[in-house]
C-alpha cells in the first residue's frame, strides 16, 4: 500500500497519476470550460459488473468536504472515503492504441477481474 506522511505521524493513502493521464484529463477539463485550479477528476468505486465492483470517473467542479484530494501534474483527483479503501495505492494511466483508448486504473488491491476487465474484486 502506498502512503505518504501527514502531520501527527499519520500516513495518507496514495493515488498516483501518470503524466499521460493528467494531460488527457486536463485537456478534457479545459474543453468542458472547467477551472482546473478548482475542478478535478473524481475517481470512485461502485457496485456493478460481473466481479462485483467497477470504477467510475467524472469531472466535478470542486471536491466534497470529506474527499481526499491528490494533485499530480497539475490535475486534481478527488476520492471519497468509501472508494479510497478500494483504490489506495493505485495508478491512474491513460492508454491510447489500436485496440483500446481511455483511462485505466492499475490497482494493487485487485485479487480478480472479470474477463472483459470492466469489473474487479478485492
Amino acid at each position: 500500500m502506498s502512503t505518504e506522511s501527514m502531520e501527527g505521524g499519520k500516513t495518507r493513502p496514495q493515488i498516483e497519476v501518470t503524466e499521460d493521464a493528467a494531460t488527457e484529463a486536463l485537456n478534457l477539463l479545459d474543453g468542458e470550460g472547467l477551472d482546473t485550479g478548482v475542478a478535478g477528476l473524481r475517481l470512485f468505486v461502485q457496485q456493478g459488473g460481473c466481479a462485483g465492483l467497477s470504477y467510475g470517473m467524472r469531472f466535478d467542479d470542486e471536491p466534497d468536504e470529506d474527499d481526499e484530494v491528490y494533485v499530480h501534474h497539475d490535475l486534481r483527483v478527488f476520492v471519497d472515503p468509501a472508494s479510497l479503501k478500494y483504490v489506495e495505492g493505485s495508478v491512474l494511466d491513460y492508454e491510447s492504441g489500436l485496440q483500446a483508448e481511455g483511462f485505466h486504473v492499475d490497482n494493487p488491491n485487485v485479487i480478480s477481474e472479470c474477463g472483459c476487465g470492466e469489473s474487479f474484486r478485492t
